[in-house]
């Protein structure tokens, strides 16, 4: 039986990896680091900001003190903040699915975002309400493919009411949020909003929207 679905965040419900994508770019330029779109999409996309920028400084030799990484990381977080204010762009139907979702379903959400930005966009989008955990960067010690966001969550929500892994759907957009997401013992419906049907074959099902899905179908052919 299907208790609980857990979302992902960036990818899944609203588009803001372009944004991200724009402020790490603007930090890094302003410390002599190039960032392309390409490496973004295939190395980083995946990472926490705090570990993205270990991994960039890391391969360019800079120091990756844990001053030097805390400054760029607020630097990143006002300036994607400061867009996400003015370019918010919630996906088509996200509003509701997640409306119907709610109805039967536990919904939380996954990510490897800041608490607040998670917290503004869904309020923004008005389906704040609809969720009753939020897992945010500062939840976790080991972002995705590490299932410990999941866990997480599994455990804030067994403290209202029991849920087991395996009665959990999570809904990714990345190779490793659904590696991360089978090895918390949960099935993952993959969107391809970032990647190709074919990267996130891995996935249980994979739909190229959440606009007017067919939960029942799903439900239907793995928790019946």
């Amino acid at each position: 039986m299907l208790k609980a679905i857990l979302f992902d965040f960036d990818g899944v419900l609203v588009d803001t990896e372009p944004l991200h994508l724009r402020a790490f770019q603007k930090v890094l330029a302003e410390e002599g680091l190039p960032l392309s779109e390409r490496d973004y999409y295939t190395k980083y996309v995946v990472l926490d900001d705090k570990v993205c920028f270990q991994a960039v400084l890391s391969e360019n030799g800079r120091p990756t003190t844990s001053e030097t990484i805390r400054c760029l990381v607020d630097r990143k977080a006002g300036l994607f903040l400061t867009q996400l204010k003015t370019h918010l762009i919630v996906y088509p139907g996200i509003a509701e699915f997640v409306t119907m979702a709610a109805q039967r379903y536990r919904l939380a959400v996954v990510s490897g975002a800041l608490r607040h930005e998670i917290e503004y966009s869904l309020e923004a989008a008005g389906i704040r309400r609809q969720f009753e955990q939020i897992t945010a960067a500062q939840d976790v010690r080991n972002g995705k493919p590490d299932p410990e966001g999941y866990l997480h969550a599994l455990r804030q929500l067994n403290q209202k009411a029991p849920v087991t892994a395996p009665e959990c759907l999570v809904i990714e957009d990345t190779v490793p949020g659904i590696r991360a997401a089978h090895a918390a013992g949960m099935r993952c419906l993959a969107v391809s909003n970032t990647f190709s049907r074919h990267e996130l074959s891995l996935a249980d099902e994979v739909t190229p929207t959440l606009d007017a899905y067919d939960i029942a179908s799903l439900v239907q052919r793995f928790w019946n």
